[in-house]
């Protein structure tokens, strides 16, 4: 068998018509490889170099302002005055005048109970009286009778000068005369008897005629025709009214840590679920002294333990104007209650007692360059090593702000810290004025004051700077302007690479949803569980979500 002719690039190139490649086009391919890698090497000498630039930190100004403090507690809304109408008598509901949301007067019959037996009770109350008083004019006859008697022997006994009659029926006719004269009196007090015995049993009577003790409204009936109602120890509540319903009064528990704040005459606003969006007023009248304690118990999965806790709150009482009637008995009730009112008081968002530039710069990572773009470190999220410190806000303390010196760097300024609403809080101090600009965090690569306020906004955050748990969010340190433009590819990949740093904005989007979902009474059932932890418990808690979304971030970043 013969061999097979060998084909050359040339003979190929002929056959297919193909000019054959000429040096000037081989030379052309390599300066092009070249002339990538050298656009590559410039690009990265740009990002190292950039990465000694200035550091941008996210300000906000110091201004001056009203302060509010307020604390919150739930509790429901109660009639100012609420009665309970029952019945002292057993028997059957013969008919029923009034249903629920009826307004009735005082005296007003609301329902009768059968009145057979007491009636026959009373006509034999009324024959014994007749008969007692029968008894009084029998015995009156009997006495005058005995009187008469008693004094015509008197008289043939004086005219006989003493020699008749006798002198035993003298005596004898004057004790027939003092029995019937006792016999008047047995009479007569049977006739009060009798007298007594119709009243009990007219009585009686009108108690099975069930009234309303006030005026008001009736707010629940217990009770239909023909039922049996069974009177004991305890009457049986029958209908429940309320006096009036255009004042009110709300009962909220406070916690024993904020209890000292809350103090009679104190204004206050609430919420209820009934009508979202709106607030009602409302005063303090009074707060108990007396503690009302509850335990709540806690186990854990991973062990076989588990603790119990007493949780203390004070009641206090606030009255609430409803002239128009919206609000009802029994409505679950949020209170803020204003415990302090400043008017023009220098103030700083308390993100700004939080940032701490030594933990900024670790935040922001030391790696740097491009190898910092290229492997991002995994995302940092809540407050754990970034911007922020832990700080203890306590009145009439010594704190730390930063503003943005000249050379670019934080500059520390010591303040004294007031009081605060959870945002924003009092400060004064010498060096410390109207529309400084202090630091509150530090800015993200290509992130301006602006676009990092509007960001926050969309995410639905309470204030900048922030975090879910009211600490910073750690934010990656921004390369300089002038290797901006040919720094964007490489950056498009570090963000691709970072994108599990959204999760916090998903995990918060996620539990908002979940609240929505809920049904009012479990919003005021985990409201009202919130409440009731102590200062502890609650860091406790906080500590807790922020540890288990640190698991999460560790594994988004793996």
């Amino acid at each position: 068998m013969d061999q097979p002719a060998v084909t050359t690039r040339s003979d190929l190139d002929e056959f297919l018509g193909v000019e054959p490649p000429s040096r000037y086009g081989r030379y052309l391919k390599w300066g092009a490889v070249g002339l990538g890698v050298l656009l590559a090497l410039w690009i990265a000498w740009r990002m190292i170099a950039g990465s000694g630039g200035e550091v941008s930190y996210a300000t906000q100004s110091v201004k001056r302002g009203d302060l509010t403090v307020t604390v919150s507690a739930t509790g429901n809304l109660q009639p100012t005055n609420q009665v309970d109408v029952g019945s002292e008598l057993s028997g059957t509901v013969t008919e029923v005048f009034v249903d629920n949301n009826d307004r009735v007067t005082k005296g007003q019959v609301l329902a009768r109970l059968d009145t057979s037996r007491l009636q026959d009770a009373i006509n034999q109350s009324k024959a014994q009286l007749a008969s007692a008083q029968a008894s009084v004019m029998q015995a009156q006859a009997t006495a005058q009778q005995s009187r008469a008697n008693l004094n015509r022997l008197q008289e043939v006994y004086r005219l006989s000068g003493g020699k008749v009659p006798s002198a035993t029926e003298l005596d004898t006719a004057r004790a027939e005369n003092a029995r019937a004269v006792a016999g008047i009196r047995t009479a007569e007090a049977q006739v009060a008897q009798a007298r007594a015995q119709l009243s009990s049993d007219q009585t009686q009577y009108s108690k099975a005629l069930i009234v309303s003790p006030v005026n008001g409204v009736v707010l629940s009936r217990q009770i239909e025709p023909g039922q049996t109602v069974a009177a004991s120890l305890n009457a049986p509540v029958l209908f429940q009214i309320a006096e009036d319903l255009r004042r009110m009064r709300l009962e909220v528990k406070v916690d024993e840590a904020d209890v000292g704040q809350v103090k009679q005459g104190q204004r206050a606003t609430f919420q209820v679920d009934a009508f979202p969006g709106r607030t009602f007023p409302a005063l303090i009248e009074r707060v108990d002294l007396g503690a009302n304690a509850s335990s709540t118990s806690s186990s854990s999965s991973s062990s076989s333990t588990s603790s119990a806790s007493s949780v203390v709150a004070y009641v206090a009482r606030l009255t609430v104007a409803n002239e128009d009637e919206l609000l009802r008995p029994g409505m679950t009730a949020t209170a803020d209650i204003v415990t302090t009112e400043k008017r023009d008081v220098l103030l700083v968002p308390n993100a700004a007692l939080r940032f701490s530039p030594d933990r900024a710069a670790a935040g922001s990572g030391q790696r740097g360059g491009l190898t910092s773009v290229l492997a991002p470190s995994p995302p940092r999220r809540g407050n754990r090593g970034g911007a922020s410190r832990e700080v203890s806000i306590g009145r009439g303390s010594q704190q730390t702000v930063y503003v943005v010196g000249e050379d670019g760097k934080p500059k520390p300024i010591r303040v004294t810290v007031g009081d605060t609403n959870g945002s924003e809080t009092e400060i004064t101090g010498a060096d410390v004025k109207d529309g400084m600009e202090v630091i509150t965090g530090q800015l993200a690569a290509g992130q301006t004051n602006e676009k990092r306020g509007e960001q926050r906004k969309e995410r639905g955050e309470g204030r900048p700077d922030s975090g879910p748990d009211g600490g910073n969010v750690a934010q990656p340190a921004a390369p300089s302007a002038s290797g901006e433009a040919a720094a964007k590819p490489a950056a498009d990949k570090a963000m691709a690479a970072a994108a599990p740093q959204a999760a916090p904005d998903g995990d918060r989007a996620a539990r908002r949803g979940e609240r929505e979902a809920m049904s009012p009474e479990e919003r005021a059932e985990r409201r009202a569980k919130w409440d009731a932890m102590s200062p502890e418990e609650r860091e406790q808690r906080r500590a807790e979500r922020r540890a288990a979304r640190e698991a999460a971030g560790g594994a988004d970043g793996e």
